[in-house]
């Protein structure tokens, strides 16, 4: 590790700096990057964005913040983090889309732009821990925004993600949101490219066991809420409903949501059939675990 993460309370702000870019988010955030971080990724070529809202070659960390509505704001925020397989990022319908609608209904979102792993699993991990901290005002730069619960929203690698935040960071979230996640790395159970792009050539049956996560779960996995579909060809549902049987055993709350059809990677897509159903049942939940 090249320096604690203790030392990066001094972030850059990239509010109105030209480089940002513009996704309607009302703060930007530069958390790290490849010199600045705890670790390397290895990537060393500039960020292409071959078609809009595809993000290849990530090599800085970002969070792209969207406050609550005030007149429905619950006290929650959330970090998103955006799937693409850990070798891209699909930023809008899995990114700032969402967020626009989660803080439309009362909870701040920041979109979590990650580093690739590129064979470094710690990096992503370590942008969404980081990103946990500064929303939860642990880390300096997040200043009104920050929030008392915080938890992490994350679809297919970005899934994967959230739930590694989940069961594998130091800082854990307060709750978890995952749309049809990578879970585990059992063959025919899984999305491969995803785990080959997370391990690269440290892939082996002990990092497969070490990142399948349903083996991490313990008593202090938050509250989770799993939403996928039964058709789901890219992510086998059986890889959720083994974090699902883990976290009950565990006795961690948790709900899960099988829609009958929508394939893989519906995010907040206008196409996917059951839309209205996934956003009622999200935010009920939500509803019910701020009683706590």
């Amino acid at each position: 590790m090249k320096r604690t993460i203790g030392l990066f309370t001094a972030l850059l702000i990239m509010t109105g700096i030209a480089t940002a870019q513009d996704y309607g988010q009302a703060y930007t955030l530069k958390i790290w990057d490849n010199a600045t971080a705890p670790h390397d990724n290895g990537i060393d070529t500039p960020q292409r964005e071959p078609q809009p809202n595809r993000l290849y070659d990530v090599s800085e960390a970002a969070l792209y913040i969207f406050p609550a509505d005030p007149a429905k704001a619950t006290g929650q925020a959330v970090v998103i983090c955006p799937g693409g397989g850990y070798m891209k990022l699909c930023i809008d319908y899995e990114g700032y889309e969402m967020a626009q609608w989660f803080a439309a209904n009362g909870i701040t979102a920041a979109v979590l732009k990650y580093r690739m792993p590129n064979g470094h699993p710690e990096v992503p991990l370590e942008d969404a821990e980081q990103a946990l901290r500064i929303m939860m005002g642990l880390e300096a730069g997040a200043t009104g925004f920050t929030a008392d619960k915080v938890g992490i929203v994350g679809s297919s690698a970005g899934g994967h993600l959230a739930a590694s935040a989940s069961t594998l960071a130091a800082t854990k979230p307060a709750f978890a949101i995952l749309f049809y996640p990578v879970i585990t790395a059992e063959k025919g159970k899984t999305n491969e490219p995803s785990f080959n792009a997370l391990l690269g050539d440290r892939r082996n049956a002990e990092t497969d066991a070490r990142y399948s996560l349903q083996n991490r779960v313990t008593a202090q996995t938050p509250p989770t809420l799993l939403l996928l579909s039964d058709d789901d060809k890219v992510v086998p549902p059986v890889s959720s409903i083994r974090y699902y049987n883990a976290l009950k055993e565990n006795g961690v709350k948790a709900s899960m949501h099988i829609y009958p059809t929508g394939g893989h990677g519906w995010g907040i897509l206008d196409g996917f059939k059951y839309r209205e159903q996934w956003q009622q049942a999200a935010l009920d939940w939500l509803e019910e675990i701020n009683r706590k």
